[in-house]
């Protein structure tokens, strides 16, 4: 199917009711309507690792998601939204029951980046500002360049602050206490 690109800024409304194209990988920016690279099987393996490593360790009330949308700015009075899709995200068990077609950004704990060539500067500054205006505590950004780096960020004052970088293992206390082996996310 062919997607017809609009014309305009987009609504919140108008962006759910676009028609679904598979052929691409879209999100929406300040009503903008964005292609984004789909994720090379480095990345799919790293996401997936990273999301079962923490729904693995996450208490029954949280749930780890690889690859859902999360609305960033739902655009007042029906004007341009800002919609993403996240590599990884960590959100309330009970909302996931719910089967919703996005998050909002307000019930998002953590959401993970896995930079790809030609996102850095979007993943590290233009994401890291819309996300932590959102109000989303964590952030994590996951670069898969040897070697694999995981940069862990909290929101402090509504701004995102470092609590760790590694190359390694790193012992993180948000969203549950848990250790990550950075190197192992994109290996068997």
């Amino acid at each position: 199917m062919s997607l017809t690109w609009p014309d305009h800024l987009l609504s919140l409304t108008e962006w759910s009711e676009l028609p679904q194209d598979t052929s691409h990988r879209l999100e929406l920016v300040e009503g903008v309507l964005l292609v984004v690279p789909r994720p090379t099987a480095l990345h799919q393996r790293a996401a997936a690792r990273l999301a079962t490593l923490l729904d693995d360790r996450l208490p029954h009330d949280l749930c780890a998601l690889v690859d859902v949308e999360v609305v960033v700015e739902a655009g007042a009075g029906g004007g341009p939204a800002t919609v993403r899709a996240p590599d990884v995200v960590v959100v309330p068990s009970a909302l996931v029951a719910q089967n919703p077609a996005r998050f909002d950004a307000a019930d998002v704990v953590l959401v993970v980046e896995i930079e790809s060539p030609g996102t850095v500067g979007t993943d590290r500054v233009t994401k890291a500002v819309e996300y932590a205006g959102a109000g989303i505590d964590g952030y994590w950004l996951l670069d898969l360049v040897q070697p694999v780096t995981l940069t862990a960020l909290t929101l402090v004052d509504g701004e995102y602050e470092l609590v760790g970088e590694t190359t390694g293992r790193i012992d993180l206390l948000t969203p549950v206490p848990l250790t990550v082996d950075v190197s192992g996310l994109a290996v068997r």
